[in-house]
């Protein structure tokens, strides 16, 4: 359960590099000519996948029978009423209503629905869930479909949360605690950096004073009628909309949609539902906040907010492809410019984007480096005037088209086998922002007809009319008030603006390219022998080179294959004055590209493909990865090969990477959260030189050129001992002949294999730890258990049962009854390598006041469970979670591929996954006792609480 906007609006859109372009008709489409059957004229239907209805009481239903995952089904609860409609007494009770909705109901009692649905394997956050924005909340419910009872069940749920929730009184009041905890959680920096902007942002919009958290005082007093008040007037069928997606026949669940809703009534009296209007900016404007908890210093300009078009017909969804178009090739010409020496920022990003119901706005936005805002503002803005000026190159043009035709036969060929809840967040779009949903089939034969006809007169009169120039623009800085940074003085920003608008600009030079990666393939090895696994649908093959390669070509995707592979070694071999510099190697190498071409470049020559790899070094192994489509394994695979044997140098990129990497160390240790970081690793592993900590930006002095590349050589020139792993939409026949030419032909020279263990263990016994920084009023526990394991994948299981089960005890006790925290829990893991061990780390955020509360109860918990051991209905819930995953996991490319590197890792067999219900059906909640003795040891652990700066 969560607001809308548990980070701040400014910072989203600064990060954003690429933007989502929105629909804009303009007139110009008209003269296009009909294609492929349609006018631009026409409406675009809705898809015939899809049963959109709606009762006669006004609420909307969308059906959509889809099968994966097999026998799951997605159910939404969307209510058009969020923080907007609240009254001045109201303000977060949209979001607390959206609390109560799992504290009771006419057919649920407090906490009964919660514990329900986890027995039928719904996690709680997880799965089960609901969020509150400006102008809507969506309640998420995912289901098993197999069984009737289960799914009438989750219409029931529905059916309550949409007119039978209790809301009495001592369950308001119990959840008063929780939801003023999810306050202070959003307490910071961001939270800061909101009160100033959005009120500018939005212009002096209602939106700016109704944030769905809320008001602090209006939380702890409000009277129990104004939440009630809320629920009646705003929770009524008219607002509402229904969505089932998945495996269920469509007659059946509008059988129980007609059931459990046809009955709702809308009030006598109804209030109006109207939308907040955002005024136009009549004067350029600018903003400059400064603090010392902002890490990196940016930029934001933004123009003026306009109406968001409909995009109800082709000629609409027309003009949608030409304003990505025009995206995607601003935010390639942003990219690339932060591969000069000295960049003049480093990240950007642009476009046009949404902003809240029916607004959207042109954007531009930077994280800054060591020269500050005026070259980032020069370039953003000069880069949007060139392309405005002079439009974009036919390569340019031809290289978009190929991508955005691919990424439509990509979203076709995978029409069968996309996730429901990919289906269900469209349909929500459409009920609440009236996106069209023609379906995947329908739009890629518009893509077909559409984009081939577009023409490069057509693409640059898009950019002119979408890319602003001047205008009543706000720029925003946000900055570290810490020494180091220099924030720009009143005024200087659209000084600076204003200037770099009248700066001439030249057209862009396309810089000639290769049509393709390789001139011609390396010298082919060969397969020197083969072996099927049948049961686990495995073919091994072993390479002229010594090199091995594991396939599982499946069916669970039409266009999707995942490589992997795999060798030990790893940072564990280097001496400790390389650690550094071995640590940043793989990334600094990515970003140089391979042969003579930049990243940038690669983008290029392979538009029109879906394909990519690249090499790392971890701590005990090295590892290639790739991923492509099924008509693209080839240049998949050629990667691979250059980015071992031909891994390019280029000094002007390393050093934009190395001025980069200092600028954003330079206040890494600004947010209170990267100080508690910093002090649980230095809590756990005292004066360990071979543990890495936050850099500071002197740190980055150690990198040399060759010295990186000479350390990426060293471990990744040589194939010896990989062993690669291929998961997805192939046959076998058809890769042999790929991998006997790329992968056989790498050279396999002598090289060490092998990792070392570099003795580097956690401190043992009781050690405790306060950390001062921030200035608000909110605390972090960490606790983390460590020591040596007899390491198996029985022990790994009871580790991560007792984890689960801690979790649910952690809500039901620290959450639901304490009223002390509101989300927080137990991670951990047990793994074989450098040596067997364990790790569990409790991270709980809470009032300072409540930090010795909280402690007493989890050691509380976690005496009872090494005392009496869990509860069997605690477990049996784990254990149903796991089946879900298990079943889905089954059907899913990664899944596999987790599988078989875990195997690899851990000197497995991989068919140990066939045994994993019996292995889950065997555990019982009485080994759990010695787990928690074991794993949640109370006399060796780490204890690092952060509270705020005194």
């Amino acid at each position: 359960m969560k607001s809308g906007l548990s980070v701040a609006l400014f910072r989203r859109a600064v990060l954003a590099v690429l933007f989502t372009a929105s629909s804009l008709a303009l007139a110009a489409t008209a003269a296009v000519p009909a294609t492929a059957g349609f006018k631009l004229s026409d409406p675009i239907p809705v898809g015939p996948q899809v049963t959109l209805g709606k009762l006669p009481n006004g609420l909307t239903y969308y059906v959509q029978k889809n099968a994966r995952p097999e026998n799951r089904l997605e159910l939404r609860l969307v209510v058009k009423a969020g923080s907007m409609q609240e009254d001045e007494d109201q303000q977060g009770l949209a979001h607390f209503l959206e609390h109560m909705a799992f504290n009771g109901s006419t057919h649920f009692k407090r906490n009964e629905l919660v514990s329900y649905l986890q027995s039928v394997g719904v996690k709680f956050g997880a799965d089960l869930n609901a969020s509150t924005s400006f102008n809507e909340t969506i309640y998420i419910l995912p289901l098993p479909s197999d069984k009737p009872e289960v799914v009438q069940q989750g219409f029931q749920v529905l059916e309550d949360w949409a007119h039978g929730l209790s809301l009495n009184d001592a369950d308001i009041d119990s959840e008063r605690g929780i939801v003023l905890e999810e306050l202070r959680m959003g307490k910071g920096v961001d939270d800061r950096v909101n009160k100033v902007l959005l009120p500018k942002l939005f212009n002096g919009s209602l939106y700016a004073q109704r944030l769905p958290i809320g008001q602090e005082a209006v939380l702890k007093n409000f009277k129990y009628e104004a939440i009630r008040r809320f629920y009646r007037d705003w929770y009524r069928p008219d607002l509402m909309a229904v969505v089932v997606v998945g495996d269920i026949e469509p007659a059946r669940a509008r059988a129980l949609i007609e059931q459990h809703f046809g009955t709702l009534k809308n009030p006598p009296h109804a209030r109006p539902h109207q939308y907040a209007k955002i005024a136009a900016r009549v004067k350029p404007e600018e903003v400059i906040y400064t603090d010392k908890e902002i890490a990196n210093n940016s930029v934001l300009i933004r123009y003026p907010v306009v109406p968001a078009p409909q995009g109800r017909t082709v000629g609409d969804y027309r003009q949608k492809l030409l304003e990505n178009m025009v995206t995607t090739l601003l935010n390639m010409r942003l990219y690339e410019l932060t591969q000069q020496a000295n960049p003049p920022y480093l990240q950007a990003g642009a476009g046009m984007n949404g902003i809240v119901h029916g607004y959207r706005s042109f954007s531009a936005g930077a994280l800054l480096g060591k020269d500050g805002v005026q070259p980032a503002i020069q370039a953003m803005l000069q880069e949007s005037r060139r392309a405005r000026q002079f439009g974009f190159s036919e390569a340019e043009l031809e290289r978009v088209k190929k991508g955005m035709l691919r990424n439509y036969e990509r979203l076709y060929n995978e029409r069968d086998k996309s996730d429901s809840a990919v289906y269900a967040a469209e349909l929500i779009r459409n009920f609440l922002e009236q996106e069209t949903i023609p379906g995947i089939a329908a739009e890629y034969r518009y893509a077909q007809a559409l984009i081939p006809d577009i023409t490069l007169a057509d693409l640059n009169a898009v950019a002119r009319a979408q890319l602003p120039d001047g205008g009543n623009k706000l720029m925003v800085y946000t900055g570290s008030s810490g020494s180091g940074s220099t924030a720009p003085k009143a005024g200087e920003l659209l000084a600076l603006a204003e200037a770099a608008e009248k700066r001439s600009v030249a057209a862009q030079e396309e810089k000639p390219l290769a049509r393709q990666l390789m001139a011609q393939p390396p010298k082919a090895g060969s397969i020197v022998s083969e072996s099927r696994d049948d049961v686990l649908g495995l073919t091994r093959l072993v390479l002229s080179n010594g090199v091995k390669v594991v396939l599982k070509p499946t069916d669970f995707n039409n266009d999707q294959v995942i490589l992997t592979g795999l060798r030990f070694g790893g940072w564990s071999l280097f001496a400790d004055d390389d650690l550094f510099s071995a640590r940043y190697a793989s990334s600094i190498v990515s970003q140089m590209g391979v042969q003579e071409f930049t990243p940038a470049d690669i983008v290029k020559v392979l538009a029109g493909k879906t394909a990519g790899a690249g090499a790392s070094i971890a701590g005990v192994n090295e590892s290639v990865n790739g991923g492509s489509g099924s008509a693209d394994i080839e240049s998949m695979l050629q990667l691979v090969h250059l980015n071992l044997t031909a891994p390019r140098k280029d000094a002007t990129i390393f050093e934009s990477f190395v001025a980069r990497q200092r600028e954003l160390a330079r206040n890494n240790l600004a947010r209170p959260e990267a100080v508690l970081e910093d002090a649980v690793t230095a809590t756990l592993y005292p004066q360990q030189p071979r543990v890495p900590r936050a850099p500071k930006p002197a740190d980055f002095d150690q990198l040399q050129l060759d010295k990186v590349l000479g350390l990426y050589q060293s471990r990744l020139s040589s194939a010896r001992d990989f062993t690669f792993f291929m998961t997805g939409s192939f046959t076998v026949e058809q890769v042999k002949p790929l991998l006997a030419t790329y992968l056989a032909s790498l050279p396999v020279d002598e090289v060490a294999v092998a990792f070392r263990d570099d003795g580097v263990r956690p401190v043992r016994g009781v050690v405790k730890r306060a950390v001062y920084a921030g200035s608000e009023p909110k605390s972090t526990i960490s606790l983390t258990f460590t020591g040596e394991a007899q390491f198996s994948l029985r022990e790994r299981m009871r580790l991560q049962a007792l984890i689960e089960v801690m979790n649910i005890k952690l809500i039901e006790v620290l959450r639901e009854k304490m009223g002390v925290m509101y989300s927080g829990g137990l991670r951990g893991n047990m793994e074989r390598l450098p040596y067997p061990h364990y790790t569990v780390t409790a991270t709980l955020p809470c009032a300072p006041e409540n930090v010795d509360k909280v402690l007493a109860a989890v050691f509380a918990e976690i005496a009872t469970i090494a005392d009496k051991g869990v509860e069997e209905a605690d477990l049996q819930k784990v254990k149903a979670a796991w089946m879900k995953n298990y079943r889905k996991g089954l059907r899913e490319n990664g899944y596999w591929m987790a599988v078989l590197m875990n195997a690899y890792f851990n000197q497995g067999d991989p068919a140990d996954v066939l045994t994993y219900p019996q292995r889950v059906e065997a555990l019982t909640a009485a080994e759990l006792k010695d787990s928690a003795r074991t794993y949640l040891d109370r006399q060796n652990y780490v204890q690092v609480v952060l509270y705020p700066q005194k």
